[in-house]
């Protein structure tokens, strides 16, 4: 059901540690960061990702469904525009995130950043 799940977090450093420790005996590791997010999970597959607060704004939590195909995060999009759901960014292909990555964004009513994925 969950592709990743992305917390704003008031101190980097401290929640890396503890995310880093607590989750080791599960197998996950400290993956891609630098000083403004860090990815844990599984090694080269984060699933979990911390964003430092400061000076941020928009949605504190950010949730990503997978998704079979791209048909279903179109499907995913239109009915969560139809829903109530503000845009955060229509489907389509995200090569910064990687080549094969396809994505669709919205606002829940509130104010969370839900996405669905197909990677």
């Amino acid at each position: 059901m969950y592709d990743h799940i992305g917390l704003k977090v008031k101190d980097l450093a401290a929640s890396i540690r503890f995310y880093e420790t607590a989750l080791a005996p599960l197998g996950h590791v400290l993956g891609s960061h630098d000083d403004t997010y860090a990815g844990l999970g599984p090694k080269g597959a984060p699933a979990l990702w911390l964003y430092a607060t400061k000076g941020a704004k928009g949605p504190g939590t950010h949730v990503a469904f997978r998704a079979a195909d791209h048909k279903a995060v179109d499907a995913f999009y239109k009915a969560g525009l139809k829903a109530g759901a503000r845009d955060n960014g229509g489907p389509g292909p995200r090569p910064d995130y990687s080549p094969t990555y396809y994505a669709a964004f919205l606002i829940d009513p509130d104010g969370n950043n839900v996405e669905a994925v197909c990677p």
